[in-house]
C-alpha cells in the first residue's frame, strides 16, 4: 500500500506532510484480515500554516490489541515523545494519535470521536488534535478541535 504524504484543508489553510517513515510505518501496520488494530502517537514541527509529522510511533508491548480495538497505553510512547522534545529543543511535539481499522476506506466509530475529543480538550498548548485512521486503502484525516469542532483534511 502506498499513502500519499500531503494533505490540506478544503480551503488551502492548513496544509499536512506526512515524512515517509511515517508513511511506512503505516503501511507495515494495515490491518489484514488477521491482524489486530495497530495505532501509537504522532509527533512533528508546526509551522505557520502547516504541519510536518516525522514520526508515528508503533504500538508497544504495553498497549492492548485486539481485531477492532486498540488501546494505547503510554508508556513507551510517552518516553519516545519526551525523547525527541528533548533533543529537539521542544521543536519536535505530540501532534496526534493513528490507529488502523480493517476497512479499505476508514471512517471513525463513536468510540473514536468520543477518545479524540477528550484528547483535544486537554492539549496543554491548545492545538487541535490530528487524527489518522489507517486503512486497507486510504486514509482518514481530520483535526479535532478542544470544543469538538472537526476539520477533514483531504489528499492535496
Amino acid at each position: 500500500m502506498r499513502y500519499l504524504s500531503d494533505w490540506s484543508l478544503d480551503d488551502g489553510s492548513l496544509l499536512l506532510n506526512f515524512s515517509d517513515d511515517v508513511l511506512q510505518v503505516f503501511a507495515d501496520h494495515v490491518q489484514t484480515d488477521t491482524r489486530p488494530e495497530s495505532g501509537g502517537v504522532l509527533l512533528g514541527t508546526v509551522h505557520s500554516g502547516g504541519l510536518l509529522v516525522t514520526v508515528a510511533t508503533k504500538p508497544t508491548r504495553w498497549d492492548r490489541q485486539f481485531r477492532y480495538l486498540f488501546e494505547r497505553l503510554p508508556f513507551g510512547h510517552r518516553a519516545i515523545a519526551r525523547r525527541l522534545w528533548r533533543g529537539s529543543g521542544g521543536l519536535t511535539r505530540y501532534i496526534g494519535e493513528w490507529h488502523t481499522h480493517p476497512q479499505d476506506d476508514p471512517s471513525p466509530s463513536s468510540i473514536d470521536l468520543d477518545e479524540w475529543h477528550k484528547l483535544a480538550k486537554v492539549r496543554l498548548d491548545e492545538r487541535p488534535l490530528l487524527a489518522v485512521i489507517v486503512g486497507r486503502s486510504s486514509l482518514y484525516v481530520e483535526l479535532t478541535h478542544k470544543d469538538g469542532y472537526r476539520k477533514i483534511l483531504k489528499v492535496c
